[in-house]
Order: structure tokens, then sequence, then C-alpha cells
């Protein structure tokens, strides 16, 4: 929702206009979005005008600069968020695409504007009110709102002093029926008709001194008993009647068409709607209120316009923010506050049962990943780069480390290795999962919008190495248990009678154990501890290779994006301070929910005719990550498609190099059943998609074809799990 960016001005002392990598260039940098234009910074030298026009990519003719495809510039549109993409869009670091400031509002797009305004603009004709967004208001609220204003109306027709509220009723039934296309006015009304209100044959009476507020106003002159309604007893005995009789009723069914339609989104106008109903409209004296039609109406109208509504669906609500949050983040935060007390109070299952505890627990990570990664970069765009990596390297893997080391510690009190092999199967699935399914899913959705897409090759280089490193650190000890271990069976068949003949076995493992654990206790578990050592260092290197000696290769320019004669200072949504309360409490939350997660699990792993693989690989790994999917998606979509595969392949490395080696370095303090020997389905899942990805990124090109073959194999991967049996000790 950022306006489309002026056309920069072409150089007057060397042309370049015409050249092959400009027009390369021209293309990449079309993309609109709060990010910014993906760009290009050309270094060609300048010519004198004398000089033939010479580029720097004429000698490249069916190529494009490598500076085209290695520089990426993002646009900021003030100092803190320049801060928070120098800070966290590095590479090795999670990217965190959360808008840390609110933006100016001449800045914004009519769209946007339109969702923020408090539907009292009047507009031209837009065309017909019939829509099928309006019609589906009638049948989900129109038709008993519109009933129950009725019947209220009867009530105060019935209470005499109540009448006036009574004719406000009934109007305002036939406007909630189908207020598109309608208009509420607040009017100023003249002295004259205050005083003679329902005084008959137009017999006028001193009105000096009347006021018009809801509870209030000296008694008029005309004492007739007909003409009460209007005097300022009469007036305060309505209102009580009003406030004890029909607001109430009112205001609740309001309330309650306010939060499903928020809960809706789409239909956040509807909200809108209920809510300025219920603050404004129902608070006024009824002589002050006028429900008139648009049409039969001049524009301006004489009097304050409280509501005016034209459609009750609009699709662009997915971008509404609150204090910067997400509109989803906003709706499903009060499910974290019900899976915690149903988690903790109901622990006897007596009011739900635990596979609905267990998914509760699982969708509650969602806001609260969001909510981490909002503190994240609200705190590294207020800080110096230190503090932002700190941050983000001691929060940015906590979601799915709290998770796994909760099922560990769960499966060491109980004596269940289960816990264990789920938790190697959700590394993988997050492995396999950020390596082949969230690019291969930007690619399709980035190559709707745009035929072909570029990135960064270079840098996807190094993180593919740094994968292929990884990758083979963290199975070298399954693979050197496979080569020295002892296979055990635990169920063998002579299969053509002969004892020297074929034998069929089943649940056969390589049993490490044997001779008092000495292979493993001597060999595997140092190999384990050294790998874990080597990985982190491995993963420093790579930061230090791509943040100091070699910049260029990971090089994102910040720009400053602000319009001609637009100065605007930043306000930032949430300060430092707000930002770690933030992130500490939704830490705590994430663990307690990781709690509840666990501790739902068993029946589900029990029962359930599914495979542990499956689970693990799919729900367990890929439900942490959807924020991140996100975030990749958005990025696709504005012809950024170097941070979507960062994150992915970000997201790959630090779940080899740091989570793994994190949850070794937990059982050296805390017994579990959690060895780093894998199941060969794992190894070779892993090993096929990291090869797999690198002949994809080889080129630094893509297309959605590419993209459609990472997704196929991606679900082929699944299919597999999916028929696996269960692995042992489940």
């Amino acid at each position: 929702d950022v306006p489309k960016a002026t056309e920069p001005q072409g150089d007057s002392d060397g042309p370049r206009r015409g050249s092959l990598c400009d027009q390369h260039c021209a293309a990449i940098n079309n993309v609109h979005g709060d990010l910014g234009d993906l760009g290009c910074h050309l270094h060609c030298p300048r010519i004198p005008p004398a000089m033939p026009a010479l580029s720097c990519c004429q000698q490249h003719s069916e190529e494009v600069c490598e500076s085209c495809v290695v520089k990426t510039t993002l646009t900021a549109e003030n100092a803190v968020e320049a801060n928070k993409l120098s800070n966290n869009y590095k590479f090795g670091f999670k990217k965190w695409k959360s808008h840390v400031t609110a933006r100016p509002w001449e800045d914004r797009s009519e769209i946007v504007k339109e969702l923020y305004s408090d539907l009292n603009v009047i507009r031209g004709s837009g065309g017909s009110t019939v829509t099928c967004g309006n019609v589906l208001y009638l049948l989900l609220f129109g038709w008993w709102l519109s009933l129950l204003y009725v019947l209220v109306a009867a009530v105060m027709f019935v209470t005499v002093v109540g009448v006036p509220y009574g004719r406000l009723c009934w109007d305002l039934a036939r406007y909630f029926l189908w207020p598109f296309g309608k208009v509420i006015q607040k009017v100023e009304v003249p002295k004259s008709r205050r005083a003679l209100g329902a005084c008959e044959a137009g017999e006028e009476a001193s009105g000096a001194g009347e006021s018009s507020a809801l509870l209030g106003g000296p008694v008029p002159s005309c004492w007739r008993p007909w003409c009460w309604a209007d005097t300022g007893y009469w007036q305060r005995a309505g209102a009580v009647v009003w406030l004890c009789l029909g607001y109430p009723v009112l205001a609740l069914a309001h309330g309650l068409v306010c939060v499903t339609a928020w809960l809706l989104v789409v239909l956040i106008p509807v909200a809108k709607l209920s809510a300025r109903t219920v603050t404004r409209v129902l608070l006024l004296p009824p002589e002050r209120v006028l429900v008139r039609r648009l049409r039969m109406t001049e524009v301006p109208l004489e009097g304050e316009v409280i509501l005016c509504c034209y459609r009750a669906v609009n699709p662009y609500y997915y971008k509404y923010a609150v204090d910067g949050i997400n509109v989803f983040a906003v709706n499903l935060l009060p499910l974290v506050l019900v899976t915690l007390v149903l988690g903790y109070v109901d622990s006897h299952n007596r009011l739900t049962s635990s596979p609905v505890k267990f998914t509760l627990a699982l969708l509650s990570i969602m806001p609260l990943s969001y909510y981490i990664g909002m503190a994240i970069a609200s705190i590294s765009a207020q800080s110096n780069f230190a503090v932002g990596a700190v941050v983000n390297a001691t929060f940015g893997s906590i979601t799915e480390l709290t998770f796994y080391i909760t099922a560990l510690i769960k499966g060491s009190r109980e004596g269940n290795r289960c816990y264990a092999e789920i938790v190697k199967s959700a590394l993988t699935g997050t492995l396999v999962g950020c390596v082949l399914f969230v690019p291969g899913l930007c690619m399709v959705i980035g190559g709707i919008r745009h035929q072909e897409q570029r990135f960064n090759s270079r840098s996807a280089g190094v993180s593919s190495a740094l994968l292929f490193l990884s990758v083979g650190g963290v199975f070298a000890p399954t693979l050197f248990s496979k080569v020295y271990g002892k296979l055990v069976c635990g169920e063998c068949h002579n299969v053509t009678q002969n004892p020297l003949g074929h034998y069929l076995c089943h649940n056969c493992h390589f049993d490490l154990m044997g001779n008092n654990g000495t292979l493993y206790y001597s060999h595997v578990q140092p190999l384990v501890y050294t790998v874990s050592l080597l990985l982190p260092a491995a993963y420093l290197i790579g930061l230090f290779f791509t943040l100091k000696t070699h910049t260029h290769i990971y090089d994102i320019h910040i720009s400053d994006c602000h319009m001609p004669g637009h100065h605007h200072s930043a306000v930032v949504h949430w300060s430092r301070w707000r930002a770690l309360v933030i992130l500490l409490l939704s830490t705590l939350c994430m663990s307690a929910c990781a709690d509840l997660a666990t501790e739902h699990i068993s029946p589900i792993l029990t029962n359930s005719t599914i495979s542990q693989y499956f689970i693990g690989v799919t729900v367990l790994a890929m439900v942490p990550e959807l924020p991140e999917i996100v975030n990749g998606i958005q990025f696709a979509l504005q012809n950024n498609l170097s941070l979507s595969i960062e994150i992915g392949n970000c997201i790959a490395v630090q779940v080899c190099m740091l989570q793994i080696p994190i949850l070794v370095l937990f059982t050296i303090f805390y017994s579990t059943n959690f060895t780093l020997v894998f199941s060969d389905l794992h190894v070779y899942a892993s090993m096929f998609s990291v090869v797999l990805m690198n002949y994809i990124f080889m080129d630094g090109k893509c297309d959605y074809f590419q993209g459609t073959v990472l997704v196929m194999v991606y679900f082929i991967l699944l299919a597999v799990y999916f028929f696996a049996p269960s692995p042992s000790g489940c």
C-alpha cells in the first residue's frame, strides 16, 4: 500500500538508455509493497558524451550483468525501518517482515485509507448496492437485527414516555435491514421544534434555555398532558426507560454482531457499523438522529454524518492492522487464552478431549510466533547490529526449541522413546519443508505474477554449501552406526525350510548398546559431541564470511523512498521496553502451549492409524513455520525471491547448525532418550532434498514450473512418510 515511486531520471553524464542490463533491471525493479523495490546498483564507468555510449553489459548479449543479480535494494521509509532491514535481513538471520513504524497517512493508497475510515464519508454514485457481500449481510445479520429493533420499538411505545425512542427504533429497523446507500445524521433541532415536540396545532411555546442533551434541559412552557413527553421531566423519564429497557438489549445484539463480523475479517465494515451505532447513534437524543436515503439528499449534507455504508464485505481487510499488529494475529490472541485456561483448569479432560487441546495448542503457536517476530523486529529496529543479532539468534528458534525440549522431558519422565522419535521427525520435516516446500511454494505463487524471477545465486550458493556441510555433519553419526552397529531383528522366519537358507526378518535395527554400550559410549557419542561443536563453528564462519569479509555476496542496499516534499518522523508502534515485555510474555505463553501440546499428544500417537513419522514431519514441523511461509510468499509477490529463498535456507541451516547442537547440549545436562541417530528414511529424504534444491538454484533464475517440481517432490515424500510404518519405540 505504498504509492508508486516516481520514475528515476536518467544521468546526463553517461547515456545508458536502451542497454540490455538496464532493461533487465527495469523488469526486476517493478515491485510494489511495504518492502519497496528490488533494484539494481549498476557500477558503470562514466563516459563523456563525445565517446560512444558503452554499457557495462554490452559484452553480454544474452545475460544480465552480475551486479543486477547480486545487488538487492530494499526501500526504507525512515531511519527506523532502515535500521530494521539492515539488522534483520542479513545472511543467517530469520527475516521478520513486520512493519515497526506507522506509515504516513498521505502516503497510503486509497484502498488502505478506506480500510481505516469511520464509515462517515459520502462518496459519489458507485453503482448498485445489491452485491453478494451485502446480501450476505442481510442473511447473517440484517433480518434479525431489524426484527429486534421492531420489538424494542413496540416496548418503547407501550411505555408512553419512550415514544420518541420508539420512533427512532422504527427508523433504525428499516435502516439495519439494508443500511447500504443510506445515511444517519446528527442534526441540530430548531428551538421551536424542541419546545413544541408533540404539541398539536403548531402551538408555540418558549424554548429559551432548553437543551437537547440526553439527560437534561429545563421544563418548557408547554404543560398539556400530551405535550409532557418533550418536557425536561418526561425527557429524563424517557431516557431512563430507554437506558433500562431498550439500550442494553440492542447493545448486546450489536456487540454480538461486532465480534462475529470482526472475527470473519472481511466483514469488519459491519463490525464498525455496529460499534459506531452503540457508541454514537443510540446515545443521542432521538430528535437529533435523522435516517435518510442517500439519493434523496444533497451533497454536501447539512449536519454531521455519523454512518454511511456502501458495502458490507471488503476483501482487502487482510491488510488491516491494530497498533501495527495484523488483524489475524489479533483475532487469534483470544485462542491462546482459551487454550491456556482449558489446558490447565480442565486437567482431567471433563470439558474437552486431548485431541482438541492438542489442536488448540498448535494453533496458538501461530499468533505467538507472530508476536515474537514483531518484538524481535521492533527491538532490532531501535538498537544496534550487535543487540539485534543477539536477540534474533536467541529468540529466533525459541518456538521450535521450546516444543522439542518439552517433548524430550516428557518422554524421559515416562520412559517413552516415541517422543524422541517424534522430535527427530519434526527436525527432518522442518529441514525438508524449508528446503522444498517453502521456496517451491514461493516460486509458484511469485511465478504466477512474474514470468521469470531472478535471485542472488551467489548467496544461495553459500547457503547450499552450509546445507551440504550441515546435513553431512548431522547424519554422520547415523552413517557411522550403520557401518559399525550390530543388526538386531525382533522376529525372523525361515523361508526355505533349510537351516542354511534365507530368513525373513522384521523390526530390525542397529544395536549400539551391545557389549555394555561400548560402541555407543566409546565411538558414537564422542562423534556426536564433535559434530555438535563443529556445526555451530561452521555457522559462525559463514556469518563472518558473508557479513564481514565478503559482504558483496549478500549485498542489501537500503534506500530512501520519501516522497518529494514529505519529511516524516518515524512513529514506532512498540517501544523497546514494550517489545521486550511482549517478547518475554510471548515466550512464556509459547512454553506453556508447547507443554500442553506434548501433554496431550500421547492419545494421538497411541490411537491414531497414521504413522508417527507423518505427524512429526507435517503437523509438528510446519505449523510453527506458517508465519515464515507467509513472509516468503509476500516477498515472492514483490519479485524479491532472494529473500523468499533465504527464509527457507536460513531455517534449514539453523535446524542443523543451531537447534540440533542445542538439543545435544541439553541431553548432557538432562538425560533423555534423544540420540543423534536417525532412521534411513530421514537420511535419504534430507539428502535428496538438499541435492534437488542445489540443482534448481544453480542458474540464479526460476519460474513456476521449477517451483511446482519442488512442491511435488515434497508431497511425494509426505506420501512416503504417510504409508511408512511407525518408528521403533512407538
